[in-house]
């Protein structure tokens, strides 16, 4: 099967998590640290400005927290989002309020979470769907305006920029996730960024039971006596990398850059052999100054054959899916909201195979799969396509 997702794992990452053994140490420690530290490199901020975290879902929930927003306050998100991020929403009382989307880029415009906001909007939430970043700039303009928290989900886009900044450090507080299916890969974990170190601070207390200090070797060495005691802060929960996926974090990162270069070749590859195929949009270039992840590519299509083409990818081998489902249309959610734009491109859009480990002969088989699955679908249609 040709999967969707896939890491790109090798001996350079075994050797990594083999030293994390030989030090006889896999909890959090040394190699965390340095992991932090490069990722904030990476982004450009100080080593003060990111904390690592057991997911990227326990990242939403601290920065859902941090916003302070609870019962009587609205979080205005794109429906085309990640369920964790509706789920930390709602999980402190606050109400979500989702916006529409782009058709094409299933992105947000800066008018759609302008029209969503109120008096009692606390923060955005906002994705960068498949790595593309969309209008994060102008949407962050607007809440430093309205006195609003940007909160980017930057699951998808590790490695996307606007004009040189990284997204996830364009808003108030940013957050990464490295589980299975993304780009970079460290077993689980995630990481969080926030404009104000206090708040970096913070998050690290709320990830690990609200203590404020460690016990342990380190608390040994700079107290003589009792450095076994604690006070707490807050009543929660822990949720913490450790060494052993800090470790594989560390190789991944530095591999980061020819993933993404691979990613896009993959892309250019889908954009050439897909260019001619009638009644297939695929995904609209990108803005100029707006670099992507690439870790999604999609295709759209008429609605009444969307989902017989994926069904006949996968019988050839190909597997295909959606991300993300439009929440407002999940019950729990309680949303009566009607985004006509966004429910279009949920019922149009097919995500492609698309990782840095997929070959030339991959792309050329979920190609030509798709092409004769179109072309089979389509003509059983009765009346003029949408």
């Amino acid at each position: 099967m040709i999967n969707v997702f896939q890491p790109t794992l090798a001996d350079e990452e075994l050797a990594a998590v083999a030293e994390v053994f030989a030090g006889n140490w896999t909890g959090k420690g040394r190699r965390t640290a340095d992991f932090e530290a490069a990722f904030a490199g990476r982004l450009g901020v100080g080593r003060d400005r990111v904390v690592s975290v057991g997911s990227c879902t326990e990242a939403l929930f601290i920065a859902a927290q941090l916003t302070g927003a609870g019962p009587g306050d609205e979080v205005v998100l794109p429906t085309i989002s990640f369920v964790g991020a509706g789920n930390a929403v709602a999980a402190h009382g606050a109400r979500p309020v989702f916006c529409d989307v782009d058709r094409r880029t299933l992105n947000p415009a800066v008018d759609d979470v302008a029209a969503a906001l109120s008096r009692r909007t606390k923060a955005v939430i906002l994705l960068h769907y498949g790595g593309y970043p969309g209008e994060v700039a102008e949407i962050a303009a607007l809440c430093r305006d309205r006195g609003i928290v940007l909160i980017e989900d930057a699951a998808c886009s590790v490695a996307s920029r606007v004009d040189g900044r990284a997204c996830g450090v364009i808003g108030d507080i940013g957050v990464w996730s490295f589980d299975s299916t993304k780009i970079v890969v460290a077993g689980d974990g995630g990481m969080l960024t926030a404009r104000d170190p206090e708040l970096v601070e913070r998050a690290g207390r709320l990830a690990y039971f609200g203590l404020e200090q460690f016990s342990g070797f380190s608390q040994a060495k700079e107290n003589t006596t009792r450095w076994w005691d604690f006070q707490i802060s807050s009543f929660s929960r822990r949720s913490i990398m450790n060494d052993v996926q800090s470790a594989i974090g560390l190789v991944q990162l530095g591999r980061l850059e020819g993933f993404v270069e691979r990613r896009a070749r993959i892309a250019s590859r889908y954009d050439d052999a897909l260019a001619d195929l009638d009644g297939v949009l695929t995904p609209p270039p990108l803005p100029e100054g707006h670099e992507s992840s690439y870790y999604l590519y999609w295709v759209q299509m008429d609605e009444r054959i969307r989902d017989d083409v994926a069904h006949d990818l996968y019988e050839r081998g190909v597997y295909t899916t959606f991300r993300y489902a439009a929440l407002h249309r999940v019950a729990a959610y309680g949303s009566d909201a009607r985004l006509p734009r966004a429910e279009e491109a949920a019922a149009r859009t097919l995500c492609l195979p698309l990782h840095q480990a997929l070959g030339d002969d991959d792309v050329d088989t979920t190609v030509t799969a798709l092409r004769e699955a179109v072309a089979r679908r389509t003509a059983g249609l009765s009346g003029t396509t949408r």
